[in-house]
């Protein structure tokens, strides 16, 4: 992968963090560019990063074995249709981290012979321990599958999807859990301080244990279930707990929240999608 000039259309937070992960895991920042609308933007990175900058989009596709789409979904089309020409003389690979945008709606507006890789990150990306989703089109050499793989493993894990419908049940899941892990910390934090611990106790208990049992089930053979079983003693105070939860239709309710998410996700395809 070193030996690949990888290009980004937009430098905002997640561009950033593939950026920065690229470099940790041996990138060289020459062989990296970046484009974006704001100079200033554009400035700091090239500072900070040692990373090529471009002016225009053009330029950029042009120098690049693999660009990556890294502005916002409602953006995108332009994007693509104002350096179409510069698309159609490269061979470059391209990636989409925008989220809604599906390969029916890239394909239309790059040509039916574009090698497309859709991507789905989450926002942990932006401390190197982000989940990403990832399908690639029929025009995807194996080399390419691997520079898409190694490109979003630089913040994270990736795993491939057989079925591009399968991203949006990826986007439900890591897409965007995060936010549902804060909720669920959110509320843990309210419970609590009306308990009587300050708030920064209970932020900080809160934290560590969220870091302590992700960590416990990434690094144990035992499902969830298991280990949750593991930790709740007949008769003590976290089988009161979560019994509970489970009298308040706990698994019910967390079901419809990610078909919720789910259903979203096609539906913002739908929208933003080529006509």
């Amino acid at each position: 992968m070193k030996t690949n000039k990888i290009g980004f259309i937009g430098g905002g937070n997640m561009a950033t963090s593939l950026i920065s992960g690229l470099i940790a895991s041996g990138h060289s920042p020459q062989q990296i560019w970046v484009s974006d609308a704001d100079q200033n933007k554009l400035s700091s990175l090239a500072t900070s990063l040692q990373i090529n900058t471009s002016a225009t989009n053009d330029a950029l596709i042009s120098e690049v074995d693999v660009v990556v789409l890294a502005v916002k979904p409602q953006a995108i089309a332009q994007v693509i249709k104002g350096s179409l020409s510069s698309f159609n003389q490269s061979n470059a690979l391209v990636v989409s981290i925008a989220a809604g945008i599906n390969q029916a709606s890239l394909s239309k507006w790059l040509g039916e012979k574009a090698a497309i890789v859709r991507c789905m990150p989450n926002t942990p990306a932006l401390v190197q321990t982000g989940a990403s989703g990832l399908h690639a089109n029929a025009n995807v050499s194996e080399d390419q599958r691997d520079l898409a793989e190694n490109i979003m493993r630089s913040v994270g894990i990736s795993v491939w999807v057989d079925t591009e419908s399968e991203i949006d049940a990826v986007t439900a899941v890591s897409g965007s859990d995060p936010a549902y892990f804060f909720l669920l910390m959110e509320a843990m934090e309210k419970a609590a301080t009306d308990l009587g611990l300050s708030q920064h106790t209970a932020q900080l208990l809160i934290e560590q244990t969220a870091l302590g049992a992700a960590k416990i089930a990434l690094e144990s053979n035992e499902s969830p279930g298991e280990l949750r079983a593991r930790v709740t003693s007949p008769g003590g105070t976290t089988e009161q707990a979560i019994k509970t939860f489970n009298e308040g239709n706990f698994s019910v309710l967390v079901k419809q929240a990610l078909q919720a998410a789910h259903d979203r996700s096609i539906s913002l395809s739908k929208e933003l999608g080529a006509d």
